[in-house]
């Protein structure tokens, strides 16, 4: 069995001093990057480990790519909720709208030595998954932006479910012409509801019209904005799948500048089922993803994990649900088709 290399033949190697590599164990924040990089990479390369045992504090820290909705409200409802019963303080951290936090935010982490980290539609790099590894600090991934990666716990939601749900509950109405205003194409959660979108208008024999698929940010003003350029199409769609709630109450305001009616003229479902789409008028019809639920349950995984206990599964996806409110009817009488909806030729 090969013997592992002590602190003092990894300094030598390092060209550092012993309590210089035990500053970068300790993730102490006077270490130089470079050094620390280097002394990172031997520890790595040696296999050596931080001793589990090594107490860290009752602390939970919760990363969002940025914190301007309402829709981040509901997860840190969520993450408190099992913290408070758990003793554990919640750091909140922001990384700017970027999916990955930068390393100063890892600095920090190292640091801290908190029980875990979730990430909200946020990743790390392999490189900083290995130093937080390298410290026993557990992380779980919550409604990832990509492909979290390969073991690497996370918690969704059936998202492509969700947009299946939204457009077909539009078709069964009698809509045919049914635009999408979705979210970023580079979060995975947008290409599922739209890729649910598209499978309900495949399943209903309805070619797919490229100009009623626009993409947006997920935030207020684009729904607004590009539900101007949807409406004011000389064929308009009678029905829009907003990407989330947000987007939906854009395009809300989009049809009053214009003059449409909701839902008589225009019907709309939006994606999360936030509070406020209860308090529209016309209060909203929308796909619930139980974002508070969902932090739960990754909240409790990270919890295990800092435990030493594996969870039952490395993903879990909670299922979405169609909450029908009054924002959606049939659509005009002018704009129903005779002779059934419209088939590829």
């Amino acid at each position: 069995m090969t013997r592992a290399a002590t602190l003092a033949e990894i300094a030598r190697e390092a060209g550092v001093s012993a309590p210089t590599v035990s500053k970068v164990l300790n993730g102490r924040a006077d270490v130089a990057r470079a050094t620390r990089e280097r002394v990172e990479e031997l520890l790595r390369r040696h296999g050596y480990r931080r001793r589990r045992g090594t107490q860290s504090n009752p602390l939970l820290e919760l990363v969002f790519h940025e914190l301007e909705s309402v829709w981040a409200m509901e997860v840190i409802r969520g993450v408190e909720n099992v913290a408070r019963e758990e003793g554990l303080s919640i750091v909140l951290s922001e990384s700017s709208g970027r999916l990955t936090p930068g390393q100063s935010w890892v600095d920090g982490v190292l640091a801290r030595r908190p029980t875990g980290v979730l990430l909200v539609l946020s990743g790390l790099a392999p490189s900083q998954q290995e130093q937080l590894a390298g410290r026993d600090i557990p992380f779980v991934v919550m409604d990832p932006a990509g492909d979290p990666g390969q073991g690497v716990p996370a918690v969704g939601t059936t998202n492509w479910d969700g947009g299946l749900a939204a457009t077909r509950h539009l078709l069964e109405l009698g809509h045919r012409r049914i635009g999408l205003l979705g979210g970023p194409a580079r979060m995975m959660c947008s290409r599922a509801r739209a890729d649910g979108y598209r499978a309900a208008l495949d399943m209903a024999g309805i070619a797919h019209d490229p100009e009623l698929l626009r993409e947006g940010d997920f935030h207020h003003e684009a729904g607004r904005r590009i539900g101007l350029e949807l409406l004011s199409l000389p064929d308009r769609p009678t029905a829009v799948f907003a990407g989330n709630d947000l987007q939906a109450l854009g395009l809300y305001e989009a049809a009053r500048e214009l003059g449409l009616r909701i839902p008589e003229d225009l019907s709309v479902v939006g994606f999360d089922d936030l509070p406020l789409a209860r308090w529209v008028g016309p209060p909203l019809t929308t796909v619930r993803q139980p974002l508070t639920e969902m932090a739960e349950v990754a909240t409790r995984m990270v919890i295990d994990l800092a435990r030493g206990n594996r969870p039952g599964a490395q993903r879990v996806d909670l299922a979405t649900s169609l909450v029908e409110r009054s924002s959606t009817a049939p659509p005009p009488m002018s704009s129903r088709a005779v002779d059934g909806p419209s088939r590829r030729p």
